[in-house]
């Protein structure tokens, strides 16, 4: 007897070899996808019945700072650098680990929620993200971010930190949380730290997740400070592989995107933040003409204000058609695809399609709704008309976490109110 089947839903499985399959079935076992199709001989413990749904992928956010829930609109409308420097690094200066726990059962509510069931983190305190992203259910790939500004003894201890994260959880969660060393950006990082970083990672298998080219601002320094961008840099201390994920990517060249490319980089693409922060474009559609791997993030709450992936890929596809001028420019398919196959393969999860052998993923999207009817597309709907509320049902490793609207892995009200709580208490230590 299988764990789960979901009938009657229109299946988006993002599989190419199987296309969309209307009046579909899936059967879970064991965590697994067993069956897609049409029909089934297996009998389950529970049956969902997706009529009027699109049973599909969950969506993976390839770049968050969950914890910064607990800043979601603390500072809006700021210069980077104001808001960074005079806001956001002097609170983050006074957050402790009840904080991170907080702030990060909060984000996976909200991703939960929102039909996300996998993301990749940096940020600080991240035993405590790892024991919240133990307790929801969801997966995620963890990283605690290093920062070294050329101090050769905050180096030693930062690496330290790492290492210990790295070992303790990799492959914890039953599998669901792997681990990444976090070196924050090619600018607050000095060079010999990155070697070292990169080696350490190699040693212990495990991939990288960076900030790079996010702002002008970065561009500029590495120039003036080495005569070339963040890129050539990077690629001249041999840090660049399939086992990179480098956030943002926007002020890149020609040259550099034909670099992530032919190195196999994982790019993820942060829309809203970038835009919100006025930190520039990212060239999506020519590196996806280049061949890169590109993804999608939300970043965190601080610079978002929220983890909706149905927002980010609405807005991922508007902003490359007006910057390019071309409004056949990333199509509503290709954005899944960013939301799923590729995030899956840069966090090195065998999830993103709705196939045999594949882990039990997905999410139904309620289509039964004033602002998606009629449907005469699925995919172009889910891109350019569906949000994150519309999700009804979420499932992680063949587990139901949400149903009908209910989160069942939490206490909503209670993780609501611990976050308040602690949003409340930072700002009394601050004295804002």
């Amino acid at each position: 007897m299988a764990d789960l089947i979901i009938k009657n839903a229109y299946i988006l499985s993002m599989d190419p070899e199987a296309g969309d399959i209307e009046n579909g079935i899936v059967v879970v076992e064991d965590g697994k996808i067993k069956e897609v199709g049409t029909s089934t001989e297996c009998t389950a413990e529970k049956v969902i019945d997706a009529k009027g749904s699109v049973l599909m992928p969950g969506l993976v956010n390839t770049h968050c700072h969950a914890g910064m829930t607990i800043f979601r609109g603390y500072a809006d409308d700021m210069q980077l650098q104001d808001w960074l420097e005079n806001h956001i690094w002097p609170a983050e200066a006074k957050l402790t680990d009840d904080d991170i726990y907080a702030g990060t059962k909060l984000a996976c509510l909200e991703m939960i929620r929102s039909g996300t069931i996998a993301f990749a983190d940096m940020y600080i305190h991240e035993n405590r993200v790892a024991q919240a992203v133990d307790e929801a259910g969801i997966r995620a790939a963890l990283s605690y971010g290093m920062i070294d500004f050329g101090d050769k003894e905050k180096a030693d201890k930062e690496l330290e930190v790492g290492r210990a994260f790295v070992k303790e959880w990799n492959g914890k969660a039953g599998g669901r949380i792997s681990t990444m060393y976090g070196p924050h950006a090619p600018n607050t990082c000095s060079r010999d730290f990155l070697i070292r970083v990169k080696e350490q990672a190699v040693k212990d298998g495990v991939k990288q997740h960076i900030h790079v080219l996010e702002t002008e601002a970065e561009l500029n320094y590495m120039k003036e400070n080495f005569g070339m961008c963040s890129i050539h840099f990077l690629k001249g201390i041999d840090f660049w592989g399939t086992d990179v994920l480098a956030a943002h990517c926007v002020w890149l060249s020609d040259g550099d995107i034909k670099i992530l490319a032919e190195y196999g980089v994982n790019i993820s693409h942060n829309p809203n933040s970038n835009m919100k922060l006025a930190s520039g474009i990212c060239p999506v559609a020519k590196l996806i003409d280049a061949g890169a791997n590109v993804c999608l993030g939300t970043d965190g709450c601080a610079s978002n204000n929220n983890l909706d992936m149905f927002e980010e890929m609405r807005s991922a596809a508007l902003l490359q058609k007006v910057s390019t001028m071309d409004p056949t420019a990333l199509p509503a398919r290709k954005v899944l695809e960013m939301a799923t196959i590729n995030g899956a393969k840069a966090l090195g999860i065998n999830s993103g399609m709705l196939k045999e052998g594949y882990n039990a993923d997905m999410i139904i999207v309620d289509m039964n709704k004033a602002h998606l009817a009629p449907v005469y597309d699925v995919a172009s709907h889910l891109v350019y008309a569906a949000n994150g509320k519309d999700v009804s049902t979420t499932i992680v490793d063949g587990k139901v976490l949400m149903e009908d609207g209910k989160v069942l892995s939490m206490d909503e009200q209670e993780v609501i109110d611990t976050a308040i709580k602690a949003s409340k208490d930072l700002l009394d230590r601050i004295g804002n």
